[in-house]
């Protein structure tokens, strides 16, 4: 039993098929071949997340044997000549030497038994060539059957049908190599299969003209022809010759069927097949499939089920090839279900293997749709019933196995191909491909791609090209994605905008700015944004700055827009160089080109002030009014934030007090003031400034009372901070998670937080009021009060206090696992059922309360859920997690301890002694179970041990052991960490 992967849903509409030229009478494995193509061809997978399996997943390589063996049933049943014949004309080398080796006559048969294997292994290529190529023989020629069968092939492949018109124009203008086929009979043949009965008519009457006709296997197949596409005046004028002529056989019934249903005349149709029945002819399944299949196309399915168990019900005509076309019918029709049941119900009534045929057309819809277990069972059932597969069962079983996300054992089944003749169409090529790009295998999905452009000249969908050329850009490959691109313009592929943007950015990231410049000088598009950021950032990598300079002018000259962190790096690498207020001046000066921008000048200032040049962002700034640009709000913050970013709080002053002396200062400015400072650990100077915006009656931003009361409290000034607190609240806000935390935290590591906060509260406060609720979960929290409450109820009292968000739950938790870890697994729950996300402390307290608890088989699965979701333990969680590690584990830690004092001391007394415990030693080294870590340092010796289950720590995390010479007596300790 297998998982479920990657899924494929959105389909195409496909018109409606005809049955081909008499293909289910003459060539069944031509039409089975059509239909798999045309089942197919008609998804178009998309990626999807991938769902859970639905059922086991059995051993990938017992899963992959299984399948190369079933494979091999069908391959190794067929005529080695035709397989080493097929190998010849798969490989590159000289195929006329090689055919030669085998000392074997040219002959029609064999040229048929050639070309029916290699079309049956799904190798049209390989047909083409090897049917020019015994064209050209000196010793044999074509015939009319050769013809028939390379046309019947070419209409198989509707990107092929082109040559097909081809072959047949250079055949009636005689241009084609020497052959022995009847001419005018091979052109009414011809163009008959390829679908175009007006031109085979007009041969045929020429002729007529001549005196010549045709025989009967070329009347039968215009006789179809004209059928299919409805010439119903011509049909009775063929079929009256045919009938003069004594040609009528079963065929003929089967075609006059066919041209009733055409015609909508099923009642009639059914009563001429009653009727040859009835007449005493024996019928084959062929007349009753033909009205089946009609039927169906007519979408009267309950009438095709009905007459086809009607005739089973005679026995008196068989009925395989019937329930096969029935099944088709239904599937084609939508009613997949339907034709399962009927499938089950006529395989329980013959008592027999279905065909082959029955088989394909379920699995073919049923992965279309995504029923991969349906899928599953029926090709256990195929395998189990030792069905031999052929190539649509095998294309299948690739698309099968990429669908359910196993692509390992598709690439498997695909890199063994030539053990069982396996032939891969477009579509198992396509699945192989995605599912490769997407399981992160780009080498393996680019070596499928070279095949499969080598097969027929077929080049992938847009869908499949974009997956694998977005692959090889992110793996960097970009020579790989350079002979791509080649190819897609040999094939005169279009490439998106998107993926030239990819490419270019590939090249950059791998350091081949050139190369990428070259690429992106071709191109002109607005996309070109999308790699210009690329490459301005691999060129001022590369000390460059001038031409990323360059890169900016063009993007502005392009209308692209410019963004902060392009030209900030860009100014940076500047100044940097020789003359740099210059290269900056000039740059300005082509962004700008004298015209007034301000979004330019606020770049130049950023950039100036990131580089610690204060005094170029200040001449930028001054710049402006000169250029008719009235300078912003945020020019003005970004000026000052230059002066903080950089320490000059006195220039940042005196710029502040001069635009306060003219009137422009804002509540943003004082905002930016206040942050600044505080990040600059001025607090007082941004207490001072905070006091200063409510005394004029501007209020701050809450992220200025965030950043205040975060640096006091660092600063262990917490009546200041408490204080500040206290004016916000009475401003009429509520407490933000980040400041409520803050207080949390660090009532957690001072009982002065509570003292202070039930100082300052005042007598004026009532009991209900949100600071002495603040106070009371305060005081809660750090244990400075006894409170009789679960971690719940403290719970329900800080939301009533500020919201709670990660952190809040992360201290609750850090507290509630130190004595509870049942309650702690309940906020756990509660806290991801509140859509709160857990991190990676989040997980790392939860480890910590499980070890501490001495609960480690729940510690080890936390752990490895926190693997799993990307974060990973702190070092004093990882050092407690050595007491994961069993007891016997830590006495052998021990035992090797003490051998190494002994071996020390037995150096100093005994030789012999010495080299005893030397040798116990060094078997203790050689065991798989340890590996030693020295540590060298004066003026003692530390050695440290790691077992494998504890950690890639070494063990004087877990156990120490030190030897110190003190006059000349070594003094050992040994001691467990905590």
């Amino acid at each position: 039993m297998l998982p479920l992967k990657h899924v494929v849903t959105k389909h195409k509409a496909k018109p409606k098929l005809k049955h081909k030229s008499l293909s289910s009478t003459y060539s069944s494995s031509i039409s089975l071949s059509s239909i798999f193509t045309n089942t197919l061809h008609s998804s178009k997978p998309k990626p999807k997340p991938k769902p859970k399996p639905s059922f086991p997943i059995p051993d990938k390589q017992i899963t992959a044997t299984t399948f190369k063996t079933w494979f091999q049933t069908s391959y190794l049943s067929n005529d080695p000549l035709l397989l080493r014949i097929h190998q010849f004309l798969s490989s590159k080398n000289d195929f006329s030497a090689l055919f030669t080796s085998l000392n074997i006559p040219l002959t029609t048969p064999l040229v048929l038994r050639v070309l029916h294997h290699v079309s049956y292994n799904n190798d049209i290529q390989s047909c083409l060539k090897f049917f020019d190529w015994a064209g050209r023989q000196p010793r044999y020629t074509h015939t009319r059957a050769t013809f028939t069968a390379i046309f019947r092939m070419l209409t198989t492949r509707a990107h092929l049908m082109p040559m097909l018109f081809e072959i047949l124009e250079r055949f009636e203008k005689h241009e084609l190599f020497y052959h022995n086929a009847r001419f005018y009979d091979t052109l009414v043949v011809g163009y008959a299969i390829a679908g175009k009965p007006e031109i085979a008519l007009h041969v045929f009457g020429r002729m007529r003209f001549q005196g010549l006709d045709l025989d009967a296997f070329a009347y039968h197949v215009l006789l179809n022809s004209l059928a299919e596409n409805e010439y119903f005046n011509s049909f009775d004028v063929i079929l009256n010759q045919i009938r003069i002529r004594g040609y009528a056989t079963r065929v003929t019934d089967t075609i006059v069927v066919k041209r009733l249903c055409e015609q909508g005349r099923f009642d009639e149709a059914e009563e001429y097949v009653n009727g040859m029945l009835g007449s005493g002819k024996k019928l084959r399944d062929f007349e009753v499939s033909m009205l089946v299949g009609l039927l169906c196309e007519r979408k009267k399915f309950e009438r095709a089920v009905k007459l086809v168990k009607e005739f089973g019900n005679t026995g008196l005509v068989p009925l395989e090839h019937a329930y096969g076309v029935c099944i088709k019918g239904l599937v084609k029709g939508g009613r997949l279900d339907d034709a399962l049941e009927f499938f089950r119900q006529t395989r329980d009534t013959e008592g027999s293997v279905p065909h082959l045929y029955r088989y394909n057309m379920l699995i073919c819809r049923l992965l279309r749709e995504n029923r991969l277990r349906e899928v599953y069972d029926l090709l256990m059932d195929m395998y189990e019933s030792s069905i031999p597969p052929d190539q649509i069962t095998m294309n299948v079983v690739l698309c099968f196995f990429c669908k359910i996300g196993m692509v390992n054992v598709a690439l498997q089944l695909y890199e063994s191909r030539s053990q069982f003749g396996l032939n891969p169409n477009t579509i198992a090529y396509k699945y192989l491909i995605l599912n490769l790009c997407w399981d992160g295998s780009v080498k393996e999905a680019y070596s499928v791609f070279k095949r499969f452009i080598g097969n027929d000249k077929l080049f992938p969908d847009r869908e499949t090209f974009t997956t694998l050329a977005n692959a090889l850009c992110r793996e960097c490959k970009v020579d790989e994605m350079k002979e791509l691109m080649d190819l897609a313009k040999e094939r005169e592929f279009t490439l998106s905008p998107v993926t030239n943007a990819k490419f270019i950015s590939a090249l950059c990231q791998a350091g081949r700015l050139e190369d990428g410049y070259d690429e992106h000088g071709k191109l002109e598009n607005a996309t070109a944004k999308l790699y210009y950021d690329k490459m301005i950032e691999g060129f001022i990598k590369s000390n460059k700055g001038e031409i990323a300079a360059r890169l900016l002018v063009e993007m502005k000259e392009k209308n692209l827009r410019l963004t902060r962190f392009s030209c900030r790096a860009v100014i940076c690498r500047l100044l940097d160089m020789d003359n740099p207020i210059t290269r900056v001046t000039k740059l300005l000066d082509s962004l700008t080109q004298g015209k007034p921008d301000t979004k330019i000048f606020n770049f130049f200032i950023v950039g100036a002030g990131h580089a610690n040049n204060t005094d170029l962002a200040r001449e930028v700034y001054e710049l402006m009014p000169r250029n008719n640009i009235v300078p912003t709000l945020l020019s003005q913050r970004l000026v000052l934030n230059s002066y903080l970013r950089n320490g000059k709080i006195i220039d940042a002053l005196n710029f502040f007090n001069s635009l306060r002396r003219l009137g422009v200062v804002s509540k943003k400015l004082y905002c930016s003031m206040v942050i600044g400072l505080c990040k600059s650990n001025k607090v007082d100077i941004a207490h001072d400034f905070l006091f200063e915006m409510l005394n004029a009656g501007v209020n701050p931003d809450i992220e200025c009372f965030e950043s205040l009361v975060w640096k006091l409290c660092s600063l262990r000034r917490y009546h200041k901070a408490i204080n500040l607190v206290q004016v916000y609240m009475k401003g009429g806000r509520r407490l933000t998670s980040f400041l409520g935390n803050t207080l949390l935290w660090h009532s957690s590591l001072s009982p002065d937080v509570y003292g202070i906060l039930v100082h300052l509260r005042g007598a004026e406060e009532g009991e209900n009021s949100p600071i002495s609720t603040l106070s009371f979960v305060i005081g809660a929290f750090s244990g400075c009060l006894s409170v009789n409450r679960s971690i719940e109820e403290l719970e329900k009292l800080i939301a009533m206090c500020f919201p709670l968000d990660t952190h809040t739950y992360n201290q609750l938790l850090r507290r509630v696992a130190s004595y509870d870890m049942n309650q702690a697994c309940e906020l756990f729950n509660r806290m991801c059922q509140r859509g709160c996300k857990p991190n990676g402390w989040t997980y790392d307290f939860m480890v910590r309360g499980f070890l501490n608890h001495g609960r480690n088989d729940e510690a080890k699965q936390w752990v490895e859920e926190m693997h799993q979701k990307g974060f990973d333990l702190t070092d004093s969680t990882r050092i407690n997690k050595s007491l994961l590690v069993s007891v016997t584990t830590h006495l052998l830690c021990m035992i090797y301890l003490l051998i190494v004092y002994l071996s020390r001391i037995a150096e100093q007394e005994t030789t012999t002694m010495g080299l005893l415990f030397s040798l116990v030693l060094y078997m203790f080294r050689m065991t798989q179970e340890f590996a030693i870590y020295h540590k060298y340092f004066e003026p003692g010796h530390k050695m440290g041990l790691i077992h494998k289950e504890i950690s890639i720590k070494p063990l004087y995390q877990c156990y120490r052991l030190q030897i110190a010479d003190h006059g000349g007596k070594p003094e050992i300790r040994l001691f467990m960490l905590p």
